[in-house]
């Protein structure tokens, strides 16, 4: 896909007609609710086949992000084991509709507890998870034992899973709000990032309400937060993946910030 693909994060029930009215080329949404463990389930009406078909013929890529409840580094059983087959179910279902990659957060363990074990358990998931489109996971913005925060973090739960069969299945989702939040300057972070992963696959672009490593996860559009607006729109221009947009406000604010980002990405 080229690097310059546009989306947003839309509606599930026909997120093809919203990308279409936006003028972008990537569509991300949820399949169910994302603070629960039901589901999942497509919201298109026409059912899965129709919607990949529909995405298709409009060279709209689909992308889906996993409920935020799931936490695969958890040492809480109730926790990480009903997240792997919840994860599952995610990855299965977007091989359905012809997704493009599902999302899903770094997770965390108790401040308490050692991430070396919350390393161990996603490698553990990684091995047992059938991933028919690619996983990729998602830099977070706050929690002092978060697996995917900093980039010692992030270095280190890739050193964990490299070694996996299903390695080269898994790639890296940047978001810039959680990035900035989460105490990662964003001048220079592309290159950061691809000297430990290899790769960036996709770019959540978003601003940030809060201050710089705040570690608070509140989005604002862009241009109109706390993130180093020269470091957003190198990201942007350099990160050589699709940008979702998963910020703030109506129709018109997500147009005015595809302006944003396509003139960042043009002076770039």
């Amino acid at each position: 896909m080229s690097a310059m693909v546009f989306g947003a994060h839309v509606d599930s029930i026909d997120p093809v007609a919203a990308a279409t009215e936006l003028g972008i080329g990537a569509a991300q949404f949820f399949l169910g609710d994302p603070q629960g463990w039901k589901g999942p389930k497509v919201g298109f009406p026409a059912g899965a086949d129709a919607l990949r078909e529909v995405a298709s013929e409009a060279e709209v890529a689909l992308y889906i992000h996993s409920p935020y409840v799931l936490n695969l580094a958890s040492t809480n059983n109730r926790i990480r084991i009903p997240s792997r087959q919840q994860l599952q179910k995610q990855l299965t279902m977007a091989a359905e509709i012809g997704a493009s990659g599902v999302i899903v957060h770094g997770g965390h363990v108790l401040a308490t507890e050692d991430p070396e074990v919350g390393f161990a358990n996603w490698r553990k998931a990684i091995d047992g998870l059938s991933i028919d489109v690619p996983l990729l996971i998602e830099n977070t913005a706050g929690g002092a034992n978060a697996m995917a925060r900093t980039l010692e973090r992030i270095d280190q739960l890739w050193n964990a899973i490299s070694g996996s069969v299903n390695a080269d299945r898994v790639g890296f989702c940047l978001d810039t709000c959680h990035a900035h939040a989460g105490g990662n300057q964003l001048s220079g972070l592309v290159d950061r990032i691809k000297a430990i992963t290899g790769r960036i696959d996709l770019v959540h672009g978003n601003d940030s309400r809060d201050a710089f490593d705040s570690g608070a996860d509140r989005h604002a559009n862009l241009g109109a937060g706390n993130c180093d607006a020269e470091g957003l729109a190198e990201v942007f221009a350099s990160a050589g993946a699709p940008i979702i947009l998963e910020t703030p406000g109506d129709a018109e604010a997500r147009r005015a910030d595809l302006d944003w980002l396509a003139s960042a990405v043009k002076q770039g």
